[in-house]
């Protein structure tokens, strides 16, 4: 039994690296989908507020700040296991969502409004 007692604990050891490669590839997953989440989002949120109505830059930058939000929270949903932030996502998607909405509602609405 001595003899296989390093055996078993190479095989241990050769497990545990498999779940930690799938763990860093899972995270490795989870970085590149919040980085594509954040693309462009800045430059968008600028662009918005560059509009001379006041208004319409509030609402042309909130609005790609806010479509980030979604995104981030349901990648926080996909990955994410604290109960706290799993409860936080799903609020922010539920209220995000909506606002999303009432912005381009609202840019629709105002199409008169001069850049």
């Amino acid at each position: 039994m001595i003899k296989w007692l390093p055996v078993a604990a190479l095989a241990t050891a050769v497990c545990s690296l498999g779940i930690w490669a799938a763990e860093d590839s899972s995270i490795a997953r989870m970085h590149e989908e919040y980085m594509q989440s954040m693309a462009g989002i800045k430059e968008d949120m600028q662009q918005g507020v560059m509009n001379r109505d006041p208004d319409v830059a509030f609402a042309a930058a909130m609005l790609p700040h806010h479509v980030g939000a979604v995104d981030m929270a349901r990648i926080e949903l996909k990955y994410g296991k604290d109960p706290q932030m799993l409860a936080l996502a799903e609020k922010i998607l539920a209220v995000q969502d909506s606002e999303i909405a009432e912005i381009k509602v609202w840019l629709k609405l105002h199409p008169g409004r001069k850049q």
